[in-house]
C-alpha cells in the first residue's frame, strides 16, 4: 500500500507556546513516527513576511521554531523538515498558479474578507493596508501543498478553506494544461477533532494575538509564574469547582493521562484550592517538557547544527520539487528551444 503524504507548515512568527505544542507539534511528531505516512514539515518564512516586517524577529523565530521541533523529537531521517525559502521552486510555482487562479476565488478568502470588514467598520477604504501578500497568500499556500503533491494537510477548521482553494487551483491547472493525465494531485484537509485547542491565561483561545500565551520552553521559575497568572474564580479551598469551565483543568486534561484527569476532576469536586491545582499543573507540564527544554537550549547554542538539519531537509525536498517544476514548466510552454 502506498504511503499517505502528509504536509504541515509552521509560520515563523513568534515563540512556540503550549497551545502550538498540544494543537500542532505533538500530533505532527506522532504522525511522523507512523510508517504509513510520508511526512513533510516546513518553516513557512515567506508566509511570515505577510504578518511581520521585522527581519530580526523572523530570523529569530525561524531558529526557535526549528529548535523546538528538533528538541521535541522530530526524526529528520524519517521525514522531510525544511525551510520554505530554501525551495526556490515554490515561489516560481506560486506565480504559475497565480496565472490560473481566479481573482474572485481570492476575494472570498476569509483573511482578506476579515481585513476588508475591519476597514469598513472604521470607515476606511476597503483595501487600506492590505498587501498583495495578504490577498494572494492562499496561492502561495497552494504552491506549498501542490509542490509535493501532498495527500493530506492537517489544519484547524479556520484553514479548511485554503486546502479547498488549493484543490480548485490544482484542478484548474490540470484542466488547462494536462489533457492526458493530471500533473498536480488534489489534496484533502485533515481536521482532528480530538486535538485540543488550549485556553490561554485569560480563558480565551491561547494565541499570540491575544497576548495570553504560555511559551513552551520557559525556565521552571517562569513557567510556574505564568501558570499562576491563569484566570480563576473566587471560590475558596473546600468549595466545589466546575472543571469544565476551568482553564486550569482544561490545560491539565491536555497533558494528563485519563486516570490523572479523573483524579483531578474528583479533586475539583472536593474543592481543591486554586494554588494547589496550579502547583500540580506546573509539575505535570514540567515533567513532559523538561528534558526537551534542555535539548532546546542546547540547540539554540548551536545554530550551525540547526542549519545543517534544515539543509538536509532542503536537499530531500528539492529532489522532489525540481523535477515536478520541470514538468510544470514544460506543461505551460516554458522550456528550451532545442
Amino acid at each position: 500500500m502506498s504511503k499517505q503524504r502528509v504536509l504541515t507548515g509552521i509560520t515563523t512568527t513568534g515563540t512556540p507556546h503550549l497551545g502550538n505544542y498540544v494543537g500542532a507539534i505533538r500530533p505532527a511528531i506522532a504522525a511522523s513516527q507512523d510508517q504509513a505516512n510520508d511526512t513533510f514539515y516546513f518553516l513557512a518564512d515567506y508566509h511570515a513576511l505577510i504578518k511581520c516586517q521585522d527581519p530580526a524577529a523572523v530570523h529569530q523565530s525561524t531558529m526557535e521554531i526549528a529548535a523546538t521541533w528538533l528538541a521535541l523529537g522530530l526524526d529528520t531521517d524519517n521525514s522531510v523538515f525544511y525551510r520554505q525559502s530554501d525551495i526556490r521552486e515554490i515561489p516560481e510555482l506560486s506565480w504559475i498558479l497565480n496565472c490560473v487562479c481566479a481573482k474572485g476565488l481570492m476575494n472570498r478568502a476569509h483573511a482578506y474578507k476579515a481585513a476588508v470588514d475591519a476597514n469598513l467598520a472604521e470607515n476606511e477604504d476597503a483595501d487600506k493596508a492590505i498587501t498583495m501578500g495578504l490577498f494572494s497568500y492562499p496561492v502561495l499556500m497552494a504552491a506549498d501543498i501542490l509542490m509535493f503533491n501532498a495527500n493530506k494537510v492537517p489544519v484547524g477548521k479556520d484553514q479548511i478553506q485554503h486546502v479547498e482553494m488549493a484543490r480548485d487551483i490544482a484542478g484548474r491547472f490540470n484542466h488547462i494544461y494536462c489533457k492526458k493525465e493530471p500533473l498536480l494531485s488534489l489534496p484533502d484537509y485533515q481536521v482532528d477533532d480530538q486535538v485540543s485547542v488550549l485556553q490561554g491565561l485569560d480563558g480565551r483561545k491561547m494565541s499570540k494575538s491575544y497576548g495570553n500565551t504560555i511559551p513552551l520552553f520557559l525556565t521552571e521559575k517562569q513557567l510556574q509564574k505564568h501558570i499562576n497568572k491563569i484566570k480563576t474564580n473566587l471560590l475558596e479551598p473546600g468549595e466545589p469547582k466546575d472543571p469544565d469551565s476551568s482553564t486550569v483543568f482544561q490545560i491539565w486534561q491536555a497533558f494528563a493521562t485519563p486516570e490523572q484527569t479523573a483524579e483531578m476532576r474528583q479533586a475539583f469536586a472536593e474543592g481543591i484550592g486554586w494554588g494547589d491545582a496550579k502547583k500540580q499543573l506546573f509539575t505535570l507540564i514540567n515533567a513532559e517538557i523538561g528534558e526537551a527544554r534542555e535539548r532546546y537550549n542546547d540547540l539554540l547554542a548551536r545554530p550551525a547544527d540547526i542549519e545543517a538539519e534544515l539543509q538536509k531537509g532542503a536537499a530531500k525536498a528539492r529532489a522532489i520539487s525540481q523535477p515536478l517544476l520541470e514538468q510544470v514548466r514544460e506543461a505551460v510552454g516554458i522550456f528550451k528551444l532545442a
